[in-house]
Formats: C-alpha cells, structure tokens, sequence
C-alpha cells in the first residue's frame, strides 16, 4: 500500500471519529446563540479542560516550537512556559468572567467591554483587532497542517489538498452543533494530541538514541550552545515573542470565551487544573522533540520541518508517524473551528447587533453567525495560501504566532482596566487600542524595531500610556463601574474561587 493511500486512509479514519463526536453532540444542542456559541454555558470540568487545551495548543506546539527548539535551543522552553505562567492571570481573571458572563449575558469579551465602558465603539474597536489579527494566526495553522502533511506522505499529499481538508474539516465540525461539537471534538483531538505525541517521543528517543539517558548525554556532548542559559535566544527576541503570549489568555477570544461555559466553580478549577498538566507535558515533549531533531536531522533548510522530517525518518513506524500526523492535524483544526466560532459571534454580535444597532431576533442572529463561518474560512484559507507562496518554506510559525498575538494585546489594559479602574474611561480604551494596534501593524509591516525591541513590546507600552492618560482626562462611567466591579467584589468570596 502506498504512503499516499495510508495517510488518506489515516485521515479518512479521524474524519468518520470527529464527524460521529460532533453528530453525537448535535443531539444535545439546544437554541439560540448561548447554546451555539457557549454550550449554553454548561460543560464539565473534564471537557472544559481537554477543549481549553486543544483550543490553546495548535500547529504551532509540535511543528512551531520544536522548530523555534531546532533553531535557537531551551530558550524555547521558557517562552513557552511564560504562557503557562500567564494561568495566573486567568486564574485571577477568570473567575471574574465567568460571573460576570453569567450575570449580565456577556457572548464575547468585545459584548463585555462596550458594556462596561458603557460605549458600543469599544466592542466594535475590539472585534475589529481580533478579526485583522486572528485571521493571519489561522492561516498560519492551515500552512503548518499543509507542510506537515506533505512532508510526512512525501509529497503524496500536496499542500493545497491538505489545506482544503483542514479547512472543509473546521467548517462542518463548527456549524454542526456550535461551540457543544467544537468542544466535544476537541477533547476527542486533545486525547489523540498528547497521547501520540508522548509515545513518538518515547520511540524516536529508544530507537534513535538508545535511551533517555545516552540522549541527555549526546545533546550535553554535541548541542551544548543550545543549552547553555537562553540557549541562542537573545533578550529582545525573547522578549518580543514572550510578551504576547503571557497575556494570550486574556487577548485572545477564542480563549476568553472558554472562561464562560464552565458549568460550575468546581468545572472551572477542573478546566484550570487540567489546562496546566496537560499544558506542562505538551510543551516538554515539543521541546525534546525538537532537540531530537536537532540531532537526528541537523543542517534543515527550514526549521519548521524538523517535525514532519523526524516523522519521515525510518526508526519511526509509519503507523506511529500517521497517527501523530493525525495529532498534529487535530491540533491545528480545533484551533481553526475555534476562531471561526469565535470570530463569527463577534462579527453577528459586536459588529452586527450592538454596532449597527440591528433590531434582528435572536433566532436571525444565529442565522448570520452560521453563514459568516464559512466566509471566514474562506478568508484563512485565502490569506494561507498567498503567505505560502510567498515564503515557500522558508517561514518560522513561532515569530508568525506571536506577531499575529501582538495586535491582540492592544486590548489588554482595556480588559484590566474594565475589571479594577473604576476611573478608566471609554476614550481611554478606544485611543490605546486603535493607536496601540496601528503602532503594531506599522512597525510590523515595515520591518523596523527600534533599539532592536520588537513591535509587540513597543505597541504595549504605548497602549499602558495613552489607556491611563486618556482615562485621567476624560469622563468614567462611574455608576456602570460601580455597578460591574461591586458586584464582583460581593459575589467573588461567596463562590469560593481560590
């Protein structure tokens, strides 16, 4: 049988298991857009947990930072562990979205903020930001499903046909029952993710290596540049890559919107709690996938390419490298169908509803937030196959994650600020990040980092600046603020969170 025949085979295999999950979800859906986009605000701790992770951890874990590994050495451990040092925040944010998701109906975090600024220009102004940023971080997820494929089949598999796969895949499992499919999909794909990954890991390193022990030794003997303190990291590169991700739990909407649907105080520490041991072990085993690369596999012309290379070497099963394939392709989806619904309710919601104060029933709302999914998967798909062109191989998925992450951080002080600045302000927010995220793109766009800082970092401290100076001078919505951050501090200490 022919490689081609058995990754199609593979593929065929993890389409009918996804399309049953979601079928099997469907039944449970209910009506209207809480049900569609939030599970009605009702899942349990185990799926929470397992949907949180395959929602954070896309193509960018096993082809991204095991390449960002490959290149520069364990100072991608710690970029990638600064995100699950950013847990604190949500374990101090968290709580406070899910009480007041519950309380005042919130969908998205741009639904929260107009509210809470008492101003609809600051929710479209925050939709806005996710959809020019998260449509280039899909797309990225589409080219590392389209690299990786095609590497691992040799070709048998072209990049374009797996791109149209992943995004057919996102689409169906999206519209299918909302947020219920994605979810339970999700904890499907989690499963495959993590358990393959840890058993290629074991093998490449028995087989390749002799061993855990004689691999530690040869990368202490062979690799020791890239493991010595930040390895080939310098401090504004780390930096610039770092920053965006502390905070990607609070900028991030298809992240913010995973702190609404825990079903209970016990569901959200379960979500929190598994985030973190699943998050821990992931990221390991990417990092030492990457240094197996390394000394597998040295001199790659790309270093995304050390996974799908690792994979297509010959002390790896072909039915194992299938499988993490298969992995790999999942993470990368439940991150794809995850944006798409998120980005879908702020564009029927933010965009559509309380922008142009469209009188449309709930019923019409979830009819627009249905057709735009499609649309927006269209628009992935588009700007991944351009990029592709563009850069053949030659494209890191780490740099391009952050960078993507970077405009989203534009909201961050505006998410703060609405949760303890009773005297932060509608202009404040509105100026931080519409200048913050025009700051970011430019700098961006041409190349240019000033004292070699990156424009992630430059663009937050701009928006930190303009969001409390603007604030200090223009009028607060005080009863609104009263209002919000009151009833926080009444019913924080009755849930018992901590």
């Amino acid at each position: 049988m022919s490689a081609s025949l058995y990754a199609w085979l593979t593929i065929s295999v993890y389409i009918i298991l996804g399309i049953a999950v979601a079928v099997i979800a469907r039944k449970k859906m209910g009506a209207g857009m809480n049900e569609f986009f939030l599970a009605n605000r009702q899942l349990g701790g185990f799926v929470s947990a397992l949907t949180y992770a395959a929602t954070t951890y896309s193509a960018f874990m096993m082809v991204g930072l095991a390449g960002l590994t490959y290149k520069l050495g364990v100072g991608a451990l710690g970029f990638e562990l600064t995100y699950l040092c950013g847990l604190v925040l949500v374990v101090f944010f968290g709580p406070r979205f899910w009480l007041v998701g519950r309380k005042f109906d919130y969908l998205t975090h741009a639904q929260l903020l107009a509210d809470r600024y008492e101003n609809r220009a600051v929710g479209v102004v925050a939709a806005i930001l996710c959809l020019i940023f998260l449509i280039p971080y899909a797309a990225i997820q589409l080219m590392g499903i389209g690299y990786l494929l095609s590497v691992v089949s040799k070709g048998a598999i072209s990049l374009m046909a797996a791109m149209i796969v992943a995004t057919f895949l996102a689409v169906i499992w999206s519209n299918m029952a909302g947020l219920r499919s994605v979810a339970w999909t999700d904890a499907l794909q989690a499963m495959i993710m993590l358990v393959t990954s840890m058993v290629t890991l074991c093998i490449v390193v028995y087989r390749g290596f002799g061993g855990f022990d004689k691999f530690f030794v040869q990368m202490n003997q062979e690799i020791p540049q890239l493991l010595a303190g930040p390895g080939l990291f310098k401090f504004n590169v780390f930096l610039g890559l770092s920053l965006p991700w502390l905070f990607f739990p609070l900028s991030n909407p298809q992240v913010t919107q995973r702190l609404f649907v825990p079903n209970s105080v016990t569901a959200f520490k379960q979500m929190i709690g598994g985030f973190l041991i699943f998050g821990f072990i992931y990221t390991l085993v990417s990092v030492l996938w990457g240094f197996c690369a390394k000394l597998l596999i040295p001199g790659l012309e790309a270093a995304d390419l050390a996974t799908p290379s690792l994979l297509a070497l010959p002390i790896v099963p072909k039915l194992i490298a299938l499988f993490v394939m298969v992995g790999i392709l999942s993470a990368a989806i439940s991150t794809i169908d995850s944006i798409l619904l998120s980005l879908s309710s702020m564009c029927t919601r933010d965009l559509f509803k309380i922008g142009f104060r469209a009188k449309i029933s709930e019923t019409t709302e979830l009819r627009v937030g249905k057709f735009i999914i499609p649309i927006l998967a269209a628009t992935f798909f588009i700007f991944a196959y351009w990029v592709a062109g563009k850069t053949g191989l030659a494209f890191m998925i780490a740099p391009l994650s952050s960078a993507a992450s970077a405009g989203l951080l534009m909201a961050v002080p505006a998410i703060v600020g609405a949760f303890f600045w009773k005297r932060a302000t509608a202009t404040g927010a509105l100026c931080s990040m519409i200048i913050g995220a025009i700051l970011v793109l430019a700098l961006q766009l041409t190349g240019y980092k000033p004292f070699g800082v990156w424009p992630g970092v430059w663009g937050f401290i701009a928006c930190v600046i303009l969001y409390i100076g603007t604030s200090l001078f223009t009028k607060a919505p005080i009863q609104k603020a009263e209002d919000f951050i009151g009833y926080l501090e009444k019913n924080l200490p009755e849930h018992k969170f901590l």
